[in-house]
C-alpha cells in the first residue's frame, strides 16, 4: 500500500488510446494539419498547466507532497465557498477541455487529453457522493461527509504534511510556523464537515472508531517541542544566526501551545462525546444514503474496469481455493505434522519468527531491501534516482496501521520514497512475510514505479502523481511474483509469506464485496481472513477495518496483478525467443500509472513495434 496525503478525488476508467493520427494526406493538408497539431496541443499543455497551479493552490498539502513550491504555508480551505467554488471550477474546466480540438491533437496528446477529460467528469460524478474535487485518482477518494476515520483525518495528515515540508531557510521556517497557526481552522473546518455528514446519515461504523480520540489526543504534549510537530525546532541549519533559533524556537512552542495542542484536544473531545456515539452500527457503504450506488462507483474507480461486484466475488473465491491448494502442498515440504491450522499457529508463535526489538525488525527491512536493490538491473532497463529508506510508521498511529506501507519522495523536492514498517506489538508481526513486504512497498514494487513516474520528462504535471489503485497496486503484487528471479523466497517460511499476501489479496476480493455489497459481517469477514490467510489475529483486525472505511480500494490489487500477468503472458507467446523481460516491465512502467484498457491498448502496440523491430533486422 503506498500513502498520500493528498486529498484528492476522481479517477480516470474505460479510457482508449487514439489511433496514430493523420495518413494518406497530401503535403498540403498535412501542413495545415501540422500546424493545426502545433496549436491544439499548444492550447491542451497550457490548459493542464494553468489546471495543475490552480489544483496545486486549491490543494497546499498536495503541493507541499509533490514539491511544487509557494504553497507551503496554507492548509486546503474547506469553508462552504470554497468547496462550492472548487465544485464549480471542476465543471468549467470539462468544458474548457472540450472546446480544445481533440482531433487536431497528435496521439500522446490525445491520451492526456482523454486521461484528464475522464478524470474531470469522473470527479463530477463523485460530488454526487460528497466526493471532494481535484480530479487526480488517489488512493480512496475523499469524502467530505466522513473526513475521519481511523485510516485519516488531521491527527494523521498534519504531522505527515509537517514532517515533509522543507526546513533549510528562514523562509522555509516561518511556512511550518504559519501552517501550525492555522491548524484551528483546520480542525475546525473538519469537524464541521463531521456535523454536516451527521445530518445526512454519513459516518464511519462505530466499531472502527475506537481507537481514532487516542490518535488525536497523541498530539498533545506538555512539552512541546517533544511534539513530532516541532521536529525541525529542534535541529537547525548551520547557517541560522543563534538569535534566530532562539526566535524561531520561542514562536513554535508559543503556536503549539496556545494553537496546535488545543485544537488536537478539541478533536478529541468531540469525537469522543459527539461525533462516535453518533456513528452508525453498521459496517457496509451500501448503508448510508445512496450507498449503493457509491459502491459501485468505487469499485469501478478502484478496478478502472467494468466488472461488478458479484464477478469480482466470484474471482476471489476462485483465487483463495488455487492459492490453499498451494499453501497445503507447501506445508507438505516441510515435514510438519498436523493441520494448516496447527501450522499457522506454530509459525505465529514460534520464536524465530518473532525479531527481538524494533530496532531488530527495522535493521531486518533494511538488509532485505539491500538485498533486493542489486537484483533490478537484471530486471529493468530504466531505473529510478531517487533513494528510498526505511522507516517505522509513527507510534500515534501504529495500532490501526497496515504491516508496512510506502510514503513517495518527491524529487523536485529533494526528499526521498520510504518504506514505512509497523513495530507496534512485535509478537503480531513475524519475519516470515519480512520479504514480500519489501519486494511489494519498495523495490522493485512502489518505490520504483512511482518514483519512475515522478521522473518522467516531457509530460504534464499531471500524468507524473497519477495514481490508478489497480496500476499502483497490481505492479505491487506482480513485483511481489518476482521474488524468486531476485533470489528470494528460498525457504518454505519465506516461501508461505508470499503465498499467504497472495492469499490476502484474493480473500480481499471476497470480504470486501461480502461485506459492502452481501451483507457480510465484521465478524464473518475477520473469520475468513484469518482461516484463509494464516496471519496473526492483529492483521486480520486492521485489514478488515481498513476495507469498512475505504469501500473498493482493497479490489484494485488483485484485478492489476492479474491483468498486468496476463500481458505478460501475451507478449512472451507472441515474442517467443525474442521476449526481453527488462523491455517488458519498461514497456509496463514507461507512460506512468494507466487504466487497465489503456495499459492493455498500450503493451499490444509495443508487442506489435516490436515484432516489426525483429523482422527488420
Amino acid at each position: 500500500m503506498r500513502r498520500s496525503v493528498i486529498a484528492l478525488a476522481g479517477a480516470a476508467m474505460s479510457l482508449v488510446v487514439p489511433a496514430a493520427f493523420g495518413g494518406g494526406l497530401t503535403a498540403q493538408t498535412a501542413a495545415v494539419d501540422t500546424r493545426s497539431a502545433n496549436v491544439a496541443t499548444r492550447d491542451l499543455r497550457a490548459f493542464l498547466a494553468n489546471d495543475w497551479h490552480y489544483w496545486m493552490h486549491e490543494y497546499p498539502e498536495g503541493a507541499t507532497f509533490v514539491g511544487y513550491p509557494g504553497e507551503n504555508a496554507r492548509w486546503t480551505d474547506y469553508s462552504s465557498a470554497s468547496i462550492e467554488g472548487r465544485n464549480a471550477h471542476l465543471r468549467d474546466a470539462l468544458n474548457a477541455l472540450k472546446a480544445i480540438p481533440r482531433a487536431a491533437l497528435p496521439p500522446s496528446e490525445q491520451l492526456n487529453d482523454d486521461l484528464y477529460a475522464e478524470m474531470l467528469q469522473t470527479a463530477i460524478d463523485g460530488l454526487r457522493f460528497h466526493g471532494d474535487a481535484m480530479p487526480l485518482p488517489s488512493e480512496v477518494p475523499p469524502n467530505l461527509y466522513v473526513p475521519v476515520t481511523q485510516m485519516g483525518g488531521p491527527q494523521q495528515w498534519i504531522p505527515e504534511v509537517i514532517a515533509m515540508m522543507p526546513a533549510a531557510r528562514p523562509s522555509d521556517y516561518e511556512d511550518i510556523l504559519s501552517r501550525l497557526n492555522g491548524v484551528p481552522v483546520v480542525i475546525d473546518q473538519t469537524i464541521g464537515l463531521m456535523q454536516d455528514g451527521m445530518a445526512h446519515g454519513w459516518t464511519p461504523p462505530r466499531i472502527v472508531m475506537r481507537d481514532v480520540p487516542k490518535q488525536a489526543e497523541s498530539q498533545v504534549v506538555s512539552d512541546p517541542l517533544t511534539s513530532p510537530l516541532l521536529a525541525a525546532f529542534k535541529s537547525y541549519p548551520a547557517t541560522f544566526t543563534a538569535e534566530a533559533k532562539t526566535d524561531f524556537t520561542r514562536r513554535a512552542e508559543a503556536a503549539y501551545t496556545e494553537n496546535v495542542a488545543p485544537a488536537f484536544q478539541k478533536l478529541a473531545d468531540f469525537l469522543t462525546t459527539t461525533y462516535i456515539p453518533a456513528c452508525r452500527e453498521t459496517i457496509s457503504i451500501s448503508d448510508v444514503p445512496d450507498g449503493a450506488d457509491y459502491y459501485t462507483y468505487l469499485v469501478r474507480w478502484q478496478t478502472t474496469t467494468k466488472m461488478t461486484a458479484a464477478e469480482i466475488h466470484q474471482i476471489g473465491l476462485d483465487l483463495v481455493k488455487q492459492t490453499r491448494a498451494q499453501m497445503d502442498a507447501l506445508i507438505a515440504t516441510t515435514g510438519f505434522r498436523g493441520s494448516f491450522e496447527d501450522f499457522v499457529r506454530f509459525i505465529n508463535t514460534d520464536p524465530r519468527f518473532t525479531f527481538a526489538s524494533k530496532d531488530d525488525a527495522l535493521s531486518h527491512y533494511r538488509a532485505t531491501a539491500k538485498r533486493a536493490d542489486p537484483e533490478l538491473a537484471r530486471l529493468f532497463g530504466t531505473l529510478p534516482r531517487l533513494p528510498y529508506g526505511v522507516h517505522a510508521i509513527p507510534d500515534a498511529v501504529a495500532p490501526s496501521a497496515p504491516a508496512a506501507y510506502y510514503e513517495p519522495g518527491a524529487p523536485d523536492a529533494g526528499r526521498p520514497g520510504y518504506l514505512n514498517v509497523n513495530t507496534y506489538d512485535l509478537p503480531s508481526r513475524p519475519s516470515w512475510d519480512m520479504e514480500d513486504l519489501v519486494l511489494h512497498e519498495g523495490v522493485p514494487g512502489h518505490h520504483l514505479q512511482i518514483s519512475l513516474a515522478e521522473e518522467m520528462r516531457g509530460v504534464p504535471e499531471f500524468r507524473k502523481q497519477l495514481g490508478y489503485t489497480a496500476f499502483v497496486e497490481g505492479w505491487g503484487l506482480y513485483a511481489e511474483t518476482l521474488g524468486p528471479a531476485m533470489g528470494f523466497y528460498t525457504d518454505p517460511y519465506s516461501k508461505f509469506g508470499f503465498l499467504s499476501a497472495v492469499m490476502w489479496r484474493a480473500v480481499r476480493l471476497v470480504v470486501d464485496t461480502g461485506m459492502h455489497s452481501m451483507g457480510w459481517s465484521r465478524d464473518r469477514a475477520i473469520q475468513y481472513f484469518e482461516q484463509m490467510t494464516g496471519q496473526p489475529h492483529l492483521n486480520a483486525v486492521v485489514e478488515i477495518d481498513r476495507y469498512i472505511v475505504w469501500p473498493g480500494q482493497a479490489l484494485g490489487y488483485m484485478i492489476g496483478r492479474l491483468e498486468i500477468q496476463k500481458l505478460r503472458q501475451e507478449a512472451e507467446r507472441e515474442l517467443g525467443d525474442r521476449f526481453d523481460i527488462r523491455a517488458f516491465h519498461d514497456a509496463i512502467l514507461d507512460q506512468g500509472a494507466l487504466p487497465m484498457d489503456v495499459l492493455e491498448t498500450h503493451i499490444t502496440q509495443w508487442i506489435a513495434e516490436q515484432k516489426t523491430k525483429a523482422s527488420q533486422r
